[in-house]
């Protein structure tokens, strides 16, 4: 069922996940009240925690953040009840990746320290992880030396990683996730910095690895890689990349998908003397016309 849910809202965005995880959600918090064994139980608790993480996730992709706020805490709870320290990182770390959505950078900020609150017990791949989200803050805060230095700390861990020992909520996090995760940590240097550079070359690795089971991740380097070129770097190549990310955000029902063309097509409007250009913000602007 988590499976399933994750898979669509990973090749569609959160819409349809959204509308049945929240269900499904119900349905399995009446398995929490079963009598069973301690170790049972435990497992009960991360499995429900770990479907909440996801029916959240995929509300928040839509921008139902009311509902996934909701959703986060009882995520959280359960990892809690069930003594899952890697799930409990893995919420903190969604609710932190939603917080600086919203804008409260302090918060998020607070959340992904809780997070790597006993980072012993978590995997390389969740410290990576964690350490990105971290980094991404610091360099918004304008810490950028000490956001450069965190995602060195992350790409060590990310180096040690075993994939096969990570939990299941974890997979997604691979070469690709990371590449294009630590890109927008690297964003804002590169943009004070006035060049493309690392975080130009992340983005594109991560379009390279991106497999077709994550078209919106795909979709959403494509996009930020355009805006990163009409920003500080070649709005030709800009206009390329940033087209074909409009026809693959096409199929995904996801407001965050929105929000990125949406900054795309402000990024453009310092380019419209080029008419290549020109015709990407016309299209732009009718695909972002209810953002």
């Amino acid at each position: 069922m988590t499976g399933t849910l994750g898979a669509s809202e990973n090749l569609y965005g959160g819409g349809m996940a959204s509308d049945a995880g929240v269900a499904h959600l119900r349905w399995a918090c009446r398995l929490l009240d079963t009598k069973t064994t301690d170790v049972v139980r435990s497992a009960m608790f991360e499995a429900v925690g770990n479907l909440a993480d996801v029916v959240a996730f995929s509300a928040f992709d839509v921008g139902d953040h009311e509902a996934a706020a909701r959703c986060f805490r009882f995520g959280l709870w359960c990892a809690e009840q069930g003594g899952s320290w890697e799930l409990r990182a893995a919420t903190l770390a969604d609710m932190a990746r939603q917080a600086i959505y919203v804008g409260n950078l302090d918060e998020a900020l607070s959340l992904i320290e809780f997070a790597q609150v006993r980072a012993d017990r978590l995997t390389a791949t969740a410290r990576a992880m964690i350490g990105i989200i971290r980094a991404r803050l610091l360099a918004i805060l304008g810490r950028h030396d000490e956001a450069r230095a965190e995602v060195d700390r992350a790409d060590m861990h990310f180096a040690e990683r075993h994939a096969a020992t990570d939990p299941p909520w974890l997979t997604y996090y691979d070469e690709a996730e990371h590449a294009g995760s630590s890109a927008r940590a690297l964003a804002p240097l590169a943009v004070a910095q006035k060049q493309p550079g690392e975080a130009a070359e992340r983005l594109a690795t991560a379009i390279r690895l991106h497999s077709d089971a994550y078209p919106r991740s795909r979709a959403f380097s494509r996009t930020r890689l355009a805006t990163l070129h009409m920003t500080i770097g070649d709005p030709r190549e800009g206009f390329q990349i940033g087209h074909q990310a409009v026809v693959d955000a096409t199929v995904l029902h996801s407001r965050r998908m929105d929000e990125e063309l949406h900054k795309l097509a402000r990024a453009t409007e310092r380019h419209l003397s080029i008419p290549e250009v020109a015709d990407l913000s016309h299209l732009l602007t009718s695909a972002t016309s209810d953002v």
